[in-house]
């Protein structure tokens, strides 16, 4: 969540952003739910099965690190190879 009510929610860390943003989906509909943080070493236990289920990839990030658009080297996106997407990515360094 970025902004709330006109504010600017940017510089506020992950984990307050993703705390304003269940508040507002408080009382939501079924199926409509914020994650919640996995800490420990579940990565390659969540990456095989966001692969087995057709996922394009998974990004990791900092939970108290601010929103910066662009590349930042506190989110790191790993991707599933055996999804179609990589193919066209592979395709143009050949």
């Amino acid at each position: 969540m970025l902004a709330l009510d006109g504010d600017d929610l940017r510089d506020l860390p992950l984990s307050m952003r993703k705390t304003h943003l269940e508040r507002l989906l408080h009382g939501r509909p079924d199926g409509i739910f914020v994650n919640p943080f996995e800490i420990e070493a579940i990565g390659p236990e969540l990456f095989r099965a966001a692969c087995s289920t057709g996922l394009k990839g998974l990004v990791s990030k900092h939970s108290d690190r601010p929103y910066r658009g662009g590349r930042s080297p506190h989110w790191i996106k790993v991707k599933n190879r055996s999804h179609h997407a990589f193919d066209r990515v592979a395709e143009n360094f050949r």
